[in-house]
């Protein structure tokens, strides 16, 4: 760096505001009077801007930039201008990598190890990033940069996502982010999603009909800020972190994107494989030594799929790569805008494709609607399901994913996929890198090993700013990653991150010196049924970095010692870095009570207001697998009653109690594929009424159906039947709305311009598990009831 001395102490942050000794006159018109001019705060004066840009659930062979199948021209143009790391690796799971990429820290060392609906108690795992590790855009925010960030969070605790906080995890409350607009949480519906402007709840700008997709809105607040941003503070720099939630699932592309790859996957996973390693091996972004991994038994060969269902196969696939050529058309849409404002050459780009490998999360046939796999009821969609939803695969009558095939050929050259840490293929991911001002080697490669947690540091060494000692009052622990900048300068620079620890739901691994020692404990896409063997019973690997670039040949046998050798340090590794107790429990980790996470709600009654809204499932009494009861107390208009009194769920999985046309009604919705309807016999009357659903659950196993029975004022209306449930999850962004629902409806008998009631809504109570006072209660002791029962 050159330019003036830095006249700033930044190693505790805020920065102290120190004032001057000197001559304090009585009078201001004496002529004495002199004080230094107000000087706004900023870095040093060569600090660049930076955009970090994450795709989500992108494999290191899927991008053209790294030799697969999708059209990425940005990813090209960035690498053509800066460098292609091939070697830079993810934590193999999304919100784990989020959070090391912006704390600089290891997933566990910042309570990460998994995603954050799966956390527990236990430090490495429990979803609270320590104060300890100041994120790093509160270290640029302090020292003068305007920050903002435009998409994914998966960083919240689950008990912290409700409306009301509190908002300490979220990123423009703690999270250091100026301006935030995006989601909370693991994925959103492409077409209608769940927006926050801050922490403020918001509804998407236009509709799926007018061409709506969430992609292109993040672009556009991107570009609009960062305008805005050099219109108004030209000469401070601005740190971006543009993560747009694409191409995880559900795989939502506007059908022009998908046509364009029209027929070629229909040859399958294995050729795409041979063409993507040979491209690879074309383009010098593996080495020429390199071998292409095997195949492993639990993934079907292309000629062992149904030949009925090989056609929904092919357009899972070209449904993905229009959406990642769509997503990487909106990623140049902001870099454009950068060229634009002629700060491009001072602007550090990091292009990270992928938050971890391909996802493999869609089952061996694909899904049409994710939620089936993880409610354990795939079953339900058989090919013949498939075939006959073919043509809606990435529109928004779908929430679909690809086959584990396809995840498995986009990991090209590696073994294995998102999830498994153990294995390149979970957590290797192509990496661009763009400064022209700070790289002099245009179009190079880097082969140095990296890791998410290396971007931090790098952004700060680059900035010229120290890591903080204190934050907030707080003394920092240091900053766990290695800065890339020497890797910038040189090719052959030795690398000088050289050990580097991996786990995930028990799949681990460690790198060191070149060597990498792997266990795969877990499959990702099984999971219902299946026995995982003991820890101490998993088969561990050995690979030779310096001469293997894939992990595709296995050196136990001729390295014994060498293999407990690296085991030892792994777990060394695990200790220091709050690895222990490795966890690879599934179904038991959702449940909180289980998990040993905290709640939001506790007891078995819950009471709501109207208006209240954008509830996620972890801020509602949980009805799955139980019988529950919903009563309301409302007037009904002489027109006659319409609208929702309360909805959970939508599309594509969820329960609704409403007015349809007068009559009350209850709808539940089976991932979208079934629907069972109930409606009272009559109109409900005009006038001051309580209104009542009751579910009685079968019982004997999850995933039952049971009796639905409508009441009002405690006379029964109407009765029905529900013949199977959604045992785990509704939705992972959808929530439950009280007087209108918000994203997806539920029930195709209203939409959700129609969904707000038109009659006063008084309360509405959920109980579970219990039956009320001859199926009515008496308004003036519902407080009592539900604090008695919490």
């Amino acid at each position: 760096m050159t330019g003036a001395p830095d006249r700033h102490a930044r190693a505790t942050l805020p920065i102290p505001d120190v004032p001057r000794p000197g001559l304090t006159t009585y009078d201001a018109k004496d002529p004495d009077t002199s004080y230094p001019p107000i000087e706004p705060l900023l870095p040093p004066s060569e600090a660049p801007n930076v955009l970090i840009v994450l795709l989500d659930d992108v494999g290191f062979g899927a991008s053209s930039a790294f030799g697969g199948p999708c059209h990425t021209p940005t990813a090209e143009r960035l690498a053509q201008g800066g460098l292609r790391f091939n070697r830079f690796h993810t934590t193999a799971l999304c919100a784990p990598t989020r959070q090391a990429l912006l704390t600089g820290r290891n997933h566990h060392s910042v309570g990460m190890g998994s995603i954050t609906e799966t956390a527990t108690s236990a430090p490495g795992n429990n979803s609270l990033r320590p104060n300890t590790k100041a994120p790093l855009a509160t270290t640029l925010k302090l020292n003068g940069y305007s920050t903002s960030q435009f998409g994914k969070c998966h960083e919240v605790p689950v008990w912290q996502s409700s409306p009301m906080g509190p908002f300490d995890a979220w990123p423009s409350a703690g999270g250091g982010f100026e301006y935030f607009y995006g989601f909370i949480g693991g994925e959103n519906n492409q077409y209608d999603p769940a927006l926050y402007e801050g922490t403020t709840p918001i509804e998407p700008p236009a509709t799926e009909e007018e061409g709506y997709h969430l992609t292109e809105d993040l672009a556009d607040k991107a570009i609009s800020w960062i305008r805005q941003q050099k219109a108004l503070m030209p000469n401070r720099p601005f740190f971006t972190y543009f993560a747009p939630g694409a191409t995880h699932a559900p795989h939502h592309v506007p059908k022009e994107w998908a046509d364009k790859y029209a027929g070629q996957f229909d040859d399958g996973w294995d050729v795409q494989r041979e063409r993507t390693f040979a491209k690879q091996k074309e383009m010098g972004v593996i080495p020429a030594d390199a071998d292409l991994t095997e195949r492993h038994d639990e993934i079907s060969s292309w000629d062992e799929m149904p030949d009925a269902l090989k056609p929904v196969l092919a357009r899972q696939m070209e449904v993905y790569a229009g959406f990642l050529e769509h997503t990487d058309h909106h990623v140049g849409r902001v870099i454009d805008a950068i060229d634009d404002l002629g700060i491009l050459d001072n602007t550090l780009i990091y292009y990270i494709i992928g938050d971890n490998g391909a996802s493999a999360e869609g089952t061996m046939n694909g899904a049409f609607n994710e939620m089936a796999n993880f409610n354990g009821m795939a079953a339900l969609e058989t090919p013949e399901f498939m075939l006959s939803k073919m043509d809606e695969f990435g529109s928004p009558d779908s929430y679909n994913h690809f086959s584990v095939g396809w995840a498995w050929a986009m990991n090209t050259p590696f073994q294995w996929t998102k999830q498994v840490a153990s294995h390149w293929g979970g957590t290797r991911n192509g990496t661009i890198v763009h400064w022209p001002d700070g790289i002099d080697d245009p179009g190079g490669l880097r082969e140095q090993f990296t890791h998410v947690i290396d971007v931090a540091p790098t952004v700060l060494e680059a900035a010229g700013l120290p890591q903080p000692t204190f934050v907030n009052g707080v003394q920092q622990s240091p900053i766990e990653g290695t800065s890339m900048l020497y890797a910038f300068k040189g090719a052959d620079a030795d690398e000088r991150h050289d050990l580097q620890y991996f786990e995930m739901f028990g799949n681990r691994g460690i790198y060191h010196k070149g060597w990498s020692a792997v266990t795969k404990h877990k499959t990702p896409w099984i999971l219902v049924g299946g026995q995982l063997p003991d820890f101490d019973d998993d088969v561990w690997e050995l690979y030779d970095g310096n001469s293997d670039f894939s992990q595709a040949n296995d050196l136990v046998a001729e390295h014994p010692e060498l293999l407990h050798k690296l085991q030892r340090l792994w777990l060394i590794e695990a200790v220091k870095y709050n690895v222990l107790p490795m966890d690879d429990r599934s179904g038991e980790r959702v449940n909180p009570e289980l998990a040993g996470r905290p709640t939001l709600v506790h007891g078995n009654t819950q009471l709501f207001f109207p208006g209240m809204g954008r509830l996620s499932e972890n801020s509602v009494v949980s009805i799955k697998n139980k019988s529950f009861s919903i009563t309301a107390e409302l007037e009904v208009p002489d027109d006659g009653l319409r609208g929702v009194v309360i909805a959970q769920g939508g599309k594509f999985g969820g329960w609704a109690v409403f007015a349809d046309e007068g009559k009350l009604a209850f709808d539940y919705n089976v991932l979208g594929i079934q629907l069972f309807a109930t409606r009272s016999d009559s109109v409900l009357p005009t006038g001051k009424h309580q209104v009542r659903m009751e579910f009685a659950y079968d019982g004997g196993g999850l995933a039952k159906g049971g009796d639905v029975t409508l009441y009002c004022d405690g006379e029964q209306i109407g009765a029905g039947r529900v013949d199977a449930t959604q045992p785990m999850i509704f939705s992972a962004d959808e929530t439950t709305d009280i007087g209108y629902e918000s994203g997806t409806t539920v029930s195709p008998s209203y939409t959700a311009a129609t969904s707000k009631l038109n009659g006063k809504l008084h309360w509405v109570q959920l109980d579970v598990g219990v039956d009320d006072h001859d199926h009515f209660i008496d308004p003036e002791e519902r407080y009592r009831i539900a604090v008695a029962r919490q």
